[in-house]
Protein backbone atom coordinates (compact mmCIF):
# COMPACT_ATOMS: atom_id res chain seq x y z
CA UNK A 1 0.00 0.00 0.00
CA UNK A 2 1.02 3.61 -0.36
CA UNK A 3 0.33 6.81 -2.25
CA UNK A 4 -0.02 6.86 -6.02
CA UNK A 5 3.39 7.14 -7.70
CA UNK A 6 5.35 5.93 -4.69
CA UNK A 7 6.82 3.03 -6.71
CA UNK A 8 4.84 -0.01 -5.51
CA UNK A 9 4.24 -1.54 -8.94
CA UNK A 10 7.81 -0.86 -10.10
CA UNK A 11 9.36 -2.76 -7.22
CA UNK A 12 6.97 -5.69 -7.72
CA UNK A 13 7.89 -5.78 -11.41
CA UNK A 14 11.58 -5.78 -10.57
CA UNK A 15 11.47 -8.48 -7.89
CA UNK A 16 8.80 -10.89 -9.14
CA UNK A 17 8.63 -10.33 -12.90
CA UNK A 18 12.39 -10.20 -13.49
CA UNK A 19 12.18 -6.89 -15.32
CA UNK A 20 15.16 -4.50 -15.24
CA UNK A 21 14.84 -1.13 -13.53
CA UNK A 22 15.06 0.63 -16.90
CA UNK A 23 11.74 -0.91 -18.00
CA UNK A 24 9.66 0.34 -15.06
CA UNK A 25 9.09 3.75 -16.67
CA UNK A 26 6.61 2.09 -19.02
CA UNK A 27 4.38 0.85 -16.19
CA UNK A 28 1.05 2.62 -15.71
CA UNK A 29 -0.79 3.47 -12.53
CA UNK A 30 -2.52 0.63 -10.68
CA UNK A 31 -6.33 0.77 -10.82
CA UNK A 32 -8.01 -0.31 -7.58
CA UNK A 33 -6.47 -3.63 -6.40
CA UNK A 34 -4.28 -5.72 -8.69
CA UNK A 35 -3.94 -9.26 -7.36
CA UNK A 36 -1.00 -11.47 -8.26
CA UNK A 37 -0.50 -15.07 -7.24
CA UNK A 38 3.26 -15.54 -7.17
CA UNK A 39 4.69 -19.06 -6.96
CA UNK A 40 7.52 -18.99 -4.45
CA UNK A 41 9.65 -21.99 -3.52
CA UNK A 42 7.67 -24.13 -5.91
CA UNK A 43 4.49 -24.86 -3.97
CA UNK A 44 4.23 -21.81 -1.71
CA UNK A 45 1.85 -19.27 -3.26
CA UNK A 46 2.25 -15.63 -2.28
CA UNK A 47 -0.97 -13.70 -2.82
CA UNK A 48 0.23 -10.14 -3.51
CA UNK A 49 -2.31 -7.33 -3.49
CA UNK A 50 -0.99 -4.20 -5.19
CA UNK A 51 -3.38 -1.49 -4.00
CA UNK A 52 -3.73 1.62 -6.14
CA UNK A 53 -2.85 4.74 -4.17
CA UNK A 54 -5.23 7.32 -5.63
CA UNK A 55 -7.35 9.05 -2.99
CA UNK A 56 -10.64 7.52 -4.18
CA UNK A 57 -9.20 4.01 -3.91
CA UNK A 58 -7.61 4.64 -0.51
CA UNK A 59 -10.90 5.96 0.85
CA UNK A 60 -12.65 2.84 -0.48
CA UNK A 61 -10.11 0.51 1.17
CA UNK A 62 -10.76 2.18 4.52
CA UNK A 63 -14.56 2.13 4.29
CA UNK A 64 -16.54 -0.19 1.99
CA UNK A 65 -13.65 -2.61 1.31
CA UNK A 66 -12.15 -2.50 4.80
CA UNK A 67 -12.92 -6.09 5.80
CA UNK A 68 -11.83 -7.41 2.40
CA UNK A 69 -8.53 -5.54 2.24
CA UNK A 70 -7.33 -6.05 5.80
CA UNK A 71 -8.65 -9.55 6.56
CA UNK A 72 -6.22 -12.52 6.65
CA UNK A 73 -3.13 -10.39 5.98
CA UNK A 74 0.30 -11.91 6.63
CA UNK A 75 2.37 -8.81 5.89
CA UNK A 76 1.48 -5.20 5.13
CA UNK A 77 4.07 -3.32 3.10
CA UNK A 78 3.47 0.42 3.11
CA UNK A 79 5.56 2.44 0.66
CA UNK A 80 6.47 6.10 1.23
CA UNK A 81 8.00 8.29 -1.48
CA UNK A 82 11.22 9.64 0.04
CA UNK A 83 10.75 12.97 -1.74
CA UNK A 84 7.00 13.41 -1.26
CA UNK A 85 5.65 16.88 -0.47
CA UNK A 86 2.50 15.42 1.06
CA UNK A 87 3.98 13.49 3.97
CA UNK A 88 1.25 14.55 6.39
CA UNK A 89 -1.41 13.21 4.05
CA UNK A 90 0.54 9.99 3.56
CA UNK A 91 0.89 9.54 7.31
CA UNK A 92 -2.82 10.08 7.81
CA UNK A 93 -3.66 7.30 5.34
CA UNK A 94 -0.95 5.11 6.89
CA UNK A 95 -2.42 5.49 10.38
CA UNK A 96 -5.88 4.60 9.05
CA UNK A 97 -4.50 1.52 7.28
CA UNK A 98 -2.60 0.50 10.41
CA UNK A 99 -5.82 0.78 12.41
CA UNK A 100 -7.66 -1.44 9.91
CA UNK A 101 -4.82 -3.96 9.99
CA UNK A 102 -4.66 -4.19 13.78
CA UNK A 103 -8.43 -4.71 13.90
CA UNK A 104 -8.67 -7.39 11.19
CA UNK A 105 -5.19 -8.99 11.18
CA UNK A 106 -3.49 -8.18 14.50
CA UNK A 107 -0.72 -10.75 13.94
CA UNK A 108 0.39 -9.29 10.60
CA UNK A 109 3.94 -7.98 10.26
CA UNK A 110 4.37 -4.36 9.14
CA UNK A 111 7.15 -3.25 6.80
CA UNK A 112 7.62 0.39 5.81
CA UNK A 113 9.70 1.21 2.74
CA UNK A 114 11.07 4.71 2.30
CA UNK A 115 11.38 4.38 -1.46
CA UNK A 116 13.18 6.29 -4.23
CA UNK A 117 16.15 7.00 -2.01
CA UNK A 118 18.22 7.52 -5.16
CA UNK A 119 16.45 10.89 -5.62
CA UNK A 120 17.42 12.21 -2.19
CA UNK A 121 19.92 15.08 -2.40
CA UNK A 122 20.73 15.61 1.26
CA UNK A 123 22.89 13.03 3.10
CA UNK A 124 20.88 9.83 2.78
CA UNK A 125 21.67 8.48 6.25
CA UNK A 126 20.53 11.71 7.89
CA UNK A 127 17.35 11.89 5.85
CA UNK A 128 16.54 8.22 6.50
CA UNK A 129 16.99 8.66 10.24
CA UNK A 130 14.52 11.56 10.22
CA UNK A 131 11.96 9.51 8.29
CA UNK A 132 12.49 6.54 10.56
CA UNK A 133 11.77 8.56 13.70
CA UNK A 134 8.73 10.14 12.05
CA UNK A 135 7.32 6.75 11.09
CA UNK A 136 8.03 5.32 14.50
CA UNK A 137 5.97 8.08 16.12
CA UNK A 138 3.13 7.61 13.63
CA UNK A 139 2.97 3.87 14.35
CA UNK A 140 1.75 4.40 17.92
CA UNK A 141 3.57 1.43 19.44
CA UNK A 142 2.99 -1.08 16.64
CA UNK A 143 6.12 -3.08 15.87
CA UNK A 144 7.44 -2.01 12.46
CA UNK A 145 10.46 -2.62 10.26
CA UNK A 146 11.74 0.23 8.08
CA UNK A 147 13.98 0.06 5.02
CA UNK A 148 15.32 2.72 2.68
CA UNK A 149 15.00 1.39 -0.87
CA UNK A 150 15.60 2.16 -4.52
CA UNK A 151 15.07 0.12 -7.68
CA UNK A 152 18.53 1.17 -8.86
CA UNK A 153 20.60 -0.57 -6.19
CA UNK A 154 20.66 -3.62 -3.96
CA UNK A 155 18.58 -2.07 -1.15
CA UNK A 156 15.31 -3.40 -2.59
CA UNK A 157 16.57 -6.99 -2.41
CA UNK A 158 17.52 -6.61 1.24
CA UNK A 159 14.06 -5.33 2.11
CA UNK A 160 12.16 -8.00 0.17
CA UNK A 161 14.39 -10.82 1.43
CA UNK A 162 13.48 -9.78 4.95
CA UNK A 163 9.79 -9.58 4.01
CA UNK A 164 9.51 -13.02 2.39
CA UNK A 165 11.58 -14.57 5.17
CA UNK A 166 8.74 -13.85 7.58
CA UNK A 167 6.38 -15.83 5.30
CA UNK A 168 8.48 -18.99 4.97
CA UNK A 169 7.41 -21.69 7.44
CA UNK A 170 10.18 -23.52 9.27
CA UNK A 171 12.93 -21.21 7.97
CA UNK A 172 14.98 -21.86 11.13
CA UNK A 173 15.35 -25.52 10.11
CA UNK A 174 16.86 -24.44 6.79
CA UNK A 175 19.34 -22.23 8.68
CA UNK A 176 20.32 -25.19 10.85
CA UNK A 177 21.01 -27.50 7.92
CA UNK A 178 22.94 -24.80 6.06
CA UNK A 179 25.27 -24.76 9.06
CA UNK A 180 25.81 -28.49 8.54
CA UNK A 181 26.67 -27.87 4.87
CA UNK A 182 29.03 -25.08 5.90
CA UNK A 183 30.84 -27.41 8.31
CA UNK A 184 31.11 -30.15 5.67
CA UNK A 185 32.62 -27.69 3.15
CA UNK A 186 34.80 -25.85 5.71
CA UNK A 187 32.92 -22.83 4.39
CA UNK A 188 32.85 -19.35 5.84
CA UNK A 189 29.23 -18.99 4.83
CA UNK A 190 26.43 -20.72 2.93
CA UNK A 191 23.46 -18.80 1.50
CA UNK A 192 20.22 -20.20 0.09
CA UNK A 193 18.40 -18.21 -2.64
CA UNK A 194 14.94 -18.63 -4.15
CA UNK A 195 15.39 -19.62 -7.77
CA UNK A 196 13.17 -17.09 -9.58
CA UNK A 197 13.52 -13.93 -7.51
CA UNK A 198 16.98 -14.69 -6.09
CA UNK A 199 15.83 -13.38 -2.74
CA UNK A 200 17.72 -14.76 0.25
CA UNK A 201 15.77 -17.49 2.06
CA UNK A 202 18.24 -18.60 4.71
CA UNK A 203 21.92 -18.41 5.64
CA UNK A 204 24.35 -20.40 7.75
CA UNK A 205 25.24 -17.32 9.80
CA UNK A 206 23.30 -15.49 12.50
CA UNK A 207 24.86 -12.09 11.91
CA UNK A 208 22.83 -8.90 11.88
CA UNK A 209 23.14 -8.82 8.10
CA UNK A 210 21.11 -12.00 7.74
CA UNK A 211 17.54 -11.47 6.55
CA UNK A 212 16.22 -13.42 9.51
CA UNK A 213 18.13 -11.25 11.96
CA UNK A 214 17.73 -7.85 10.36
CA UNK A 215 15.12 -6.76 12.85
CA UNK A 216 15.77 -6.58 16.57
CA UNK A 217 12.41 -6.99 18.24
CA UNK A 218 11.45 -4.83 21.15
CA UNK A 219 8.49 -4.82 23.47
CA UNK A 220 5.04 -4.32 22.01
CA UNK A 221 4.99 -0.75 23.24
CA UNK A 222 7.84 0.37 21.03
CA UNK A 223 8.77 0.19 17.37
CA UNK A 224 11.42 -2.09 15.95
CA UNK A 225 13.60 -0.57 13.23
CA UNK A 226 16.02 -2.62 11.18
CA UNK A 227 19.45 -1.50 10.09
CA UNK A 228 19.06 -0.16 6.56
CA UNK A 229 21.14 0.19 3.46
CA UNK A 230 21.12 3.93 4.08
CA UNK A 231 21.80 3.82 7.80
CA UNK A 232 25.45 3.77 8.91
CA UNK A 233 26.69 0.24 9.65
CA UNK A 234 28.94 -0.43 12.66
CA UNK A 235 32.25 -2.23 12.06
CA UNK A 236 32.37 -5.96 12.78
CA UNK A 237 35.73 -6.82 14.38
CA UNK A 238 34.42 -10.32 15.21
CA UNK A 239 34.38 -11.17 11.49
CA UNK A 240 37.96 -12.19 10.59
CA UNK A 241 37.20 -12.05 6.87
CA UNK A 242 35.48 -8.64 7.02
CA UNK A 243 32.66 -9.70 4.73
CA UNK A 244 30.50 -6.84 3.53
CA UNK A 245 27.26 -6.27 5.42
CA UNK A 246 25.38 -5.83 2.12
CA UNK A 247 26.78 -8.96 0.49
CA UNK A 248 23.45 -10.83 0.34
CA UNK A 249 21.46 -8.17 -1.46
CA UNK A 250 24.37 -7.25 -3.74
CA UNK A 251 24.68 -10.88 -4.77
CA UNK A 252 20.94 -11.05 -5.45
CA UNK A 253 21.07 -7.92 -7.58
CA UNK A 254 24.15 -8.98 -9.58
CA UNK A 255 22.98 -12.54 -10.28
CA UNK A 256 19.51 -11.30 -11.22
CA UNK A 257 21.07 -8.85 -13.69
CA UNK A 258 23.34 -11.56 -15.08
CA UNK A 259 20.38 -13.94 -15.54
CA UNK A 260 18.51 -11.21 -17.40
CA UNK A 261 21.55 -10.64 -19.66
CA UNK A 262 21.68 -14.38 -20.39
CA UNK A 263 18.00 -14.39 -21.35
CA UNK A 264 18.58 -11.58 -23.85
CA UNK A 265 20.98 -13.80 -25.81
CA UNK A 266 18.68 -16.82 -25.36
CA UNK A 267 20.95 -18.60 -22.93
CA UNK A 268 20.09 -20.06 -19.52
CA UNK A 269 21.90 -19.48 -16.27
CA UNK A 270 22.88 -22.69 -14.47
CA UNK A 271 25.82 -22.15 -12.12
CA UNK A 272 28.75 -19.92 -11.31
CA UNK A 273 32.25 -20.44 -9.90
CA UNK A 274 34.57 -17.72 -8.64
CA UNK A 275 38.21 -18.43 -7.79
CA UNK A 276 39.63 -15.24 -6.30
CA UNK A 277 42.98 -14.66 -4.62
CA UNK A 278 41.45 -14.68 -1.13
CA UNK A 279 38.28 -16.78 -1.44
CA UNK A 280 36.33 -19.25 -3.56
CA UNK A 281 32.57 -19.03 -4.21
CA UNK A 282 30.37 -21.66 -5.84
CA UNK A 283 26.78 -20.91 -6.84
CA UNK A 284 24.83 -23.98 -7.90
CA UNK A 285 21.33 -25.47 -7.89
CA UNK A 286 20.31 -26.93 -4.53
CA UNK A 287 16.71 -27.93 -5.28
CA UNK A 288 14.24 -27.38 -8.12
CA UNK A 289 13.36 -24.02 -6.57
CA UNK A 290 16.55 -22.86 -4.88
CA UNK A 291 20.18 -22.01 -5.49
CA UNK A 292 22.94 -22.23 -2.91
CA UNK A 293 26.14 -20.22 -2.66
CA UNK A 294 29.09 -21.60 -0.72
CA UNK A 295 31.86 -19.16 0.21
CA UNK A 296 35.23 -20.62 1.30
CA UNK A 297 38.31 -18.71 2.44
CA UNK A 298 40.48 -21.79 3.03
CA UNK A 299 42.77 -22.08 -0.07
CA UNK A 300 43.24 -25.83 0.48
CA UNK A 301 39.55 -26.60 -0.23
CA UNK A 302 39.00 -27.69 -3.83
CA UNK A 303 36.03 -26.44 -5.86
CA UNK A 304 35.21 -30.01 -6.86
CA UNK A 305 34.83 -30.96 -3.18
CA UNK A 306 32.39 -28.07 -2.64
CA UNK A 307 30.28 -29.12 -5.63
CA UNK A 308 30.27 -32.74 -4.42
CA UNK A 309 28.97 -31.67 -1.01
CA UNK A 310 26.22 -29.63 -2.68
CA UNK A 311 25.15 -32.66 -4.73
CA UNK A 312 25.09 -34.84 -1.62
CA UNK A 313 22.94 -32.28 0.24
CA UNK A 314 20.30 -31.90 -2.48
CA UNK A 315 18.09 -34.81 -1.47
CA UNK A 316 17.91 -33.61 2.15
CA UNK A 317 17.03 -30.06 1.14
CA UNK A 318 14.31 -31.30 -1.22
CA UNK A 319 12.81 -33.09 1.80
CA UNK A 320 13.20 -30.02 4.01
CA UNK A 321 11.56 -27.80 1.43
CA UNK A 322 8.63 -30.19 1.11
CA UNK A 323 8.22 -30.35 4.89
CA UNK A 324 8.47 -26.56 5.17
CA UNK A 325 5.81 -25.95 2.53
CA UNK A 326 3.64 -28.67 3.98
CA UNK A 327 3.56 -27.01 7.40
Amino acid sequence: MGASGSGKTSMRSLIFSNNPASSTARLGATIDVEQNHVRFLGDLILNLWDCGGQDAFMDSYLTTQRSTIFQHVGVMIYVFDAETREMNKDLEYYRDCLEGLTQCSPEAAVFLLVHKMDLVREPKATMFEKKREELQKASSGVVITVFGTSIYDESLYRAWSSIVHTLIPNAAVLNKHLNIVAAACSATEVILFERTTFLVIATSTSSTSSPSASTSSTSSSSASISSSTYAPSPPSPSDPHQMHLKRYERTSELIKAFKWSCSRVREEFHSLELDMYDFTAVLDEMTRNTYVMVVVHDPTIETAAIKLNIRMARKKFEELQGDSIGT
